[in-house]
């Protein structure tokens, strides 16, 4: 699973965007698209910044298209330093009078800016989307379908894949299906904590405790609490519905917590797996990995990469997480978390857009396996060229 030769771009790919008439080959114009309405906005932003210092600008043209946080389209700084974290500073896309709007038709492939006073004006074709968005309505299936639907390549997920994977309750199901194995959960469905309340409580405390209370899709630990008293739960189902009405309630796992990234072959080759990483909290005001420790406290979680298991053990890792990956359908890029136990590697779960920011495992892993990260950038662009739109 380590085969991390760098793609050529095949035969299949679209031909670039507007040739010059010097008759030198084109290059590749890739928008990244990074911002978003969910509660991980900033983080998009933030994993945008890494994404285009990555880009190599002799092989692609590139342009930078933000999301705000109300949904609009703009015209972005193409500065990495701007959407950087930092001294705990959030990024945030504003709006502008730059607004984009993405071709309509499959034989429409012109990006248009529309701005107040003027006629519309064209930034011409694009031949692949970097969706860089994060949790609901960039990661779950949404914009995949638009992008889709205006016949548009993109890196990562297709539709299904982006919404299996984000929905943590559909996820195991589907998983477990496949025989994965994933650990004890209930789920608490829209409203139904007020229609049947002590059932609820029943499958809950058949969990045991402690439990982590989470909102069924969102990502980057927002919304997520460790539950140590019974007491206290209430109160976790309310911070997780402050972000989704449907709760996953799941029993803790006890092993180490362990991630592995998964590269979408070439055609006809099976995806591969990266050497695992593990996180190890280190700060005792963390109960488990959080958003903050995650993003603004550098010193309070330490990133192993490769982690210290037995080869055996990654071997093991590895294999469950391509075949995680393989299970929804997933396309290019994921990371899959999981947790070693003393029986055995247990899914949690798996981000099919996972970040690139500099805190981020999933180029540090890449890293560790030897595929550096404008290799890493560049593979998934490549990929994206090379798969087309529509059923596959």
């Amino acid at each position: 699973m380590n085969d991390t030769a760098p793609l050529t771009t095949p035969a299949t790919t679209p031909t670039p965007h507007d040739a010059p008439t010097d008759g030198t080959p084109a290059r590749p114009r890739v928008m990244v698209l990074f911002g978003g309405r969910s509660g991980e906005h900033a983080i998009s932003c933030a994993t945008a910044g890494g994404v285009l210092r990555a880009l190599d600008r002799e092989r692609y043209d590139v342009v930078a298209v933000g999301i705000t946080p109300t949904g609009r389209w703009v015209l972005a700084e193409d500065d990495p330093d701007r959407w950087a974290i930092r001294d705990g500073h959030l990024p945030q896309v504003e709006d502008t009078a730059a607004h984009v709007l993405l071709p309509q038709a499959t034989d429409d492939r012109e990006v248009q800016v529309l701005e107040p006073g003027t006629l519309p004006r064209t930034l011409g074709s694009v031949d692949v989307v970097f969706p860089l968005l994060h949790g609901p309505f960039g990661e779950d299936g949404t914009l995949q379908g638009m992008l889709e639907l205006a016949d548009v390549r993109y890196v990562g997920a297709g539709v299904l894949a982006s919404a299996v994977g984000m929905d943590k309750h559909m996820m195991k199901l589907v998983l477990a299906g496949h025989g994965l194995p994933v650990g004890p959960f209930t789920v608490i469905l829209p409203g139904e904590l007020d229609r049947d309340p002590e059932g609820v409580a029943r499958r809950v405390e058949a969990l045991g405790l402690p439990l982590f209370v989470k909102p069924a899709r969102a990502g980057s630990s927002l919304g997520i609490t460790r539950v140590d008293d019974a007491a206290d739960l209430p109160a976790a189902l309310a911070a997780a519905q402050e972000h989704d009405p449907k709760v996953v309630v799941e029993a803790a796992v006890v092993g180490r917590e362990v991630e592995c990234g998964v590269l979408g072959g070439r055609a006809g080759r099976r995806a591969r797996a990266s050497l695992p990483g593990e996180i190890v909290v280190t700060d005792p005001r963390h109960a488990f990995y959080d958003f903050e420790a995650k993003y603004l406290d550098e010193g309070g979680v330490t990133l192993a990469c490769p982690a210290d298991l037995p080869a055996d053990v990654v071997a093991q890792v590895q294999d469950v997480a391509v075949r995680t990956f393989e299970a929804i359908g997933c396309e290019g890029i994921a990371r899959v978390d999981v947790f070693v136990t003393d029986e055995g590697v247990v899914v949690n779960e798996i981000n099919t857009m996972p970040g690139f920011t500099p805190y981020s495992m999933y180029p540090r892993m890449w890293e560790a396996s030897g595929v550096t990260y404008p290799e890493l950038v560049d593979e998934l662009v490549q990929l994206a060229l090379a798969r087309p739109t529509g059923l596959r």
